[in-house]
């Protein structure tokens, strides 16, 4: 059983990462309570990725979660999830949500994703970004109907983005998210992950996808825009950021070979530090 991460570890775990700078400048039960959030996304994801571990035993891991999560809203042992139980009573967190959550590293799990319809693409990006999203608007005290919307499509614009950034790095463990129709749309034969990423046409399927993004994206200013209730810092953030890095790649482009658009660590703190005076 993985055992349960300390505030350091969890603190270890953020510290890498694009949301750390946000996530900092919260008060420190949102800031902890949301360390918390990634640090579960963070040990779930793991298990979905590790590609050393046979699939039985990655979901076996995955069920544990799933069983002690469930043991923490009913009043049993939680053991690997007990690190959660404070931010659960304090910002009224939903099991729902962290079964999403596993449900979609589930889907990794199960098979890797290799062009999957529209559909199943969706409900992947619901699963992995945009339940994220409602643990956190909780979190970030938003009312529940503009908090639910914000993480709809923000959940879903990020996650895509996500994808068009990680074609190369998917395909070498065989997996492929670009949608099965946007692929066939373009002229690109379904064979294998590493054929598909390596064919200069996955360019014109890759920027169907990015059209989507930009919808979403859209959508989510527009409700930040609105200036809704709550500690938005964060959210604001990630869609200036990963707005920035979609941009890159569309200036670049996905016909191979492609070099990896990385986050530039000066502009995000400029970024913070601006959305801090502003919001």
């Amino acid at each position: 059983m993985t055992a349960v991460p300390s505030p350091d570890e969890i603190r270890a775990k953020v510290a890498g990462s694009s949301f750390y700078a946000p996530l900092r400048a919260l008060p420190p039960e949102e800031r902890e309570a949301m360390f918390a959030i990634y640090a579960f996304c963070r040990a779930v994801d793991d298990i979905a990725d590790d590609q050393q571990g046979a699939r039985p035993e990655r979901a076996a891991a995955l069920a544990r979660w799933r069983d002690d999560v469930d043991a923490l809203y009913d009043g049993g042992d939680a053991g690997q999830a007990a690190f959660l139980a404070g931010s659960i009573a304090r910002f009224g967190l939903a099991r729902d949500d962290f079964h999403a959550v596993i449900d979609g590293m589930q889907m990794d799990v199960d098979r890797d994703l290799r062009w999957p319809d529209a559909a199943t693409l969706d409900l992947y990006c619901d699963r992995v970004a945009s339940a994220v999203g409602r643990l956190s608007v909780r979190v970030f005290g938003m009312e529940t109907e503009t908090g639910i919307a914000l993480s709809h499509h923000l959940g879903r614009a990020l996650q895509l983005t996500n994808i068009l950034r990680d074609i190369d790095e998917d395909a070498a463990i065989g997996r492929v998210y670009l949608p099965a129709e946007d692929l066939v749309a373009a002229g690109v034969p379904l064979t294998s992950p590493a054929e598909v990423a390596a064919d200069p046409r996955i360019d014109a399927a890759a920027r169907g996808v990015a059209r989507q993004a930009h919808a979403h994206y859209r959508e989510a200013e527009a409700i930040l825009a609105s200036r809704p209730k709550g500690l938005l810092i964060a959210p604001r953030m990630m869609a200036v950021v990963y707005g920035r890095i979609l941009a890159r790649l569309e200036a670049t482009g996905w016909r191979p070979p492609r070099r990896r658009v990385k986050v530039n660590k000066l502009a995000l703190v400029w970024t913070f530090l601006r959305l801090r005076l502003t919001s």
